[in-house]
């Protein structure tokens, strides 16, 4: 899988891309990520990218140019374009799980006070991450990048993807590690026991538990 990240702040992606899953992915070759500064795509002699909206109003708006430019650059038949948007589709798990399966993603990173609207035209998908404003698109693009990767084959075990959160529309069951007993805080006897069918019950039963007490919202699903 190949992600393109159209970006003006490369340098915020240097620790992202060198540490933990994603950095261990990229060195087996199961996703290729690059940072693009789309800046590089303006025709201003000064390599312009914004400028004062139409009608008046605070703050930048990045132009058409330079982003419609980067994607008919790098975009081919296999190529999906996402948007990052406060007005966009919340993002969550099912659309982590539906971009995996494409071959070539685009995620376009807004800033300044906005971008011509005409730049939607471009976008297959506009996405958002909640219902609050950050300074731009820089830090979700990472987070979809990183859910995305790690479900690509061979990013995680399989196993570790099969019980976890969302994965079914419910959360994850607690976990537990040494000591067994801290600050009078103990594990679980049954999951000492060694009986892996009462463990299985007992985590599925957290899983409805903690489900209908913390999101049970996700129930209705």
């Amino acid at each position: 899988m190949r992600i393109d990240i159209l970006t003006l702040f490369p340098n915020m992606f240097n620790g992202f891309l060198t540490e933990s899953i994603i950095k261990r992915a990229i060195e087996k070759k199961i996703v290729e990520i690059n940072i693009i500064d789309f800046r590089k795509y303006s025709k201003d002699k000064h390599n312009k990218v914004d400028d004062t909206p139409f009608g008046g109003g605070n703050g930048m708006v990045l132009m058409c140019q330079p982003i419609f430019d980067a994607i008919d650059d790098l975009k081919d038949d296999d190529t999906k374009v996402i948007l990052l948007t406060p007005d966009g589709k919340t993002y969550n798990q099912e659309w982590a799980k539906s971009f995996k399966e494409f071959k070539h993603l685009i995620i376009i990173c807004g800033h300044y006070e906005g971008f011509d609207d005409r730049i939607r035209s471009v976008a297959d998908y506009e996405i958002s991450i909640g219902d609050f404003i950050l300074t731009g698109g820089e830090l979700p693009s990472m987070m979809i990048t990183d859910s995305i990767v790690r479900l690509l084959d061979g990013a995680i075990t399989s196993g570790s993807l099969s019980s976890e959160s969302f994965s079914d529309n419910l959360l994850d069951y607690p976990t537990y590690t040494q000591p067994r007993v801290f600050r009078g805080m103990e594990v679980p006897e049954v999951l000492l026991s060694g009986n892996h069918q009462e463990i299985n019950k007992y985590r599925e039963e957290k899983r409805q538990e903690l489900t209908n007490k913390k999101r049970p919202d996700l129930l209705n699903k």
